[in-house]
């Protein structure tokens, strides 16, 4: 702080840049990450980015049985919800330390 109580702009321009360019990083991290959340012992499986973008869902063919899809919509659903923490998880990790603790939309 200088006199009188004044914050240095410079000093807060040159944090907020640091900031910036660590919320870059941890987007560019996020963005090659991909997570996998399974449900019914690995038989579906969905995969994400670490920005949250779904890649695929595999269905193992031995739980598809025609009379019973309630079950198998259930493991779907139950790998992508999986998945989807595990990218929250994440995205927690890498940009935390980024953005100082502030909770930035969309993470």
């Amino acid at each position: 702080m200088r006199p009188g109580g004044q914050p240095n702009m410079q000093q807060i321009m040159k944090q907020a840049q640091k900031m910036q360019q660590q919320v870059a990083q941890a987007q560019a991290e996020l963005a090659e990450a991909e997570l996998t959340g399974t449900a019914g012992n690995g038989l579906v499986t969905a995969v994400i980015t670490g920005l949250g973008e779904f890649k695929s869902v595999k269905i193992d063919p031995k739980v598809v049985d025609p009379e019973d899809l309630e079950t198998l919509e259930d493991l779907v659903l139950a790998a992508i919800h999986n998945a989807a923490e595990a990218q929250r998880e994440l995205a927690e990790q890498k940009m935390g330390p980024a953005t100082g603790g502030f909770n930035l939309p969309g993470f």
